[in-house]
């Protein structure tokens, strides 16, 4: 059995949780304590057993009124394909105009989430 100690970052209490888990054959949470609320359990157990992040970062974007486009994935991602996803972010250009949920990428690295821009960039004028 392992133990480990993390700190929930679901709500602002910032609970201190302790975590029992049994390693084999793959991570089970057996308790978590701590929680001060129903989600921090739920948490925990999610970030033991498969950890995921939502990304933010941005792409360069041609005839815009601005240089790059702010984007997001529009649900988590496991932790070990966030470099992947950031490849074809790196890896994209888009030509303006772009709108807030325009779909940039559709699927990176093979996941069912999509990248999609959060802010508008209209084409560039020459007034």
């Amino acid at each position: 059995m392992l133990k480990k100690d993390l700190v929930c970052i679901l709500c602002p209490n910032g609970c201190q949780l302790d975590i029992l888990i049994e390693e084999s054959p793959t991570f089970k949470v057996l308790e978590v304590d701590g929680c001060t609320c129903d989600k921090g359990k739920e948490w925990a157990e999610q970030e033991i057993i498969n950890p995921v992040r939502t990304i933010a970062s941005s792409i360069g974007v041609t005839n815009g009124d601005f240089p790059l486009v702010s984007v997001r994935t529009d649900s988590p991602v496991p932790l070990g394909k966030i470099f992947d996803v950031m490849t074809a972010i790196k890896n994209k250009k888009v030509t303006a105009p772009v709108n807030i949920g325009d779909k940039l990428i559709e699927h990176p690295a093979g996941l069912e989430c999509n990248i999609i821009a959060t802010r508008n960039i209209h084409i560039e004028s020459f007034e």
